[in-house]
């Protein structure tokens, strides 16, 4: 079975990070048929997904994201179409909250002028 291995730092600290996991489980509920649930800890998170061909577990830390993802037989096929894509869709959400984020950081420090 393929396996897909995706890391990403960032510096969302754990409450925004939080956040992006939600939004990314919401998305491949939705777009993919997974079943996702949510562990939460004190200084990680874990969110299990799954479905028929795939099943994975991405960790959710304050300084970073770790995929890993096994596939099935028949998905291994698309491994680079399927990493590529898990890939942009992550990339695409971390970036909005990092800018997300940069815009608070701005508006905080021309009030404080």
């Amino acid at each position: 079975m393929p396996d897909i291995r995706i890391h990403r730092e960032h510096q969302l600290g754990l409450a925004e990070a939080r956040k992006v996991a939600w939004q990314w489980a919401e998305t491949v509920e939705e777009k993919f048929g997974m079943e996702c649930s949510v562990l939460e800890g004190e200084t990680s998170d874990t969110v299990d997904f799954t479905r028929s061909g795939v099943s994975g577990r991405l960790i959710v830390a304050g300084d970073h994201f770790d995929l890993h993802a096994k596939l099935g037989f028949l998905l291994g096929a698309f491994s680079k179409t399927i990493e590529a894509e898990i890939e942009k869709n992550l990339d695409d959400l971390l970036g909005a909250a990092a800018d997300k984020g940069k815009a608070k950081a701005a508006k905080a420090a021309s009030k404080k002028k």
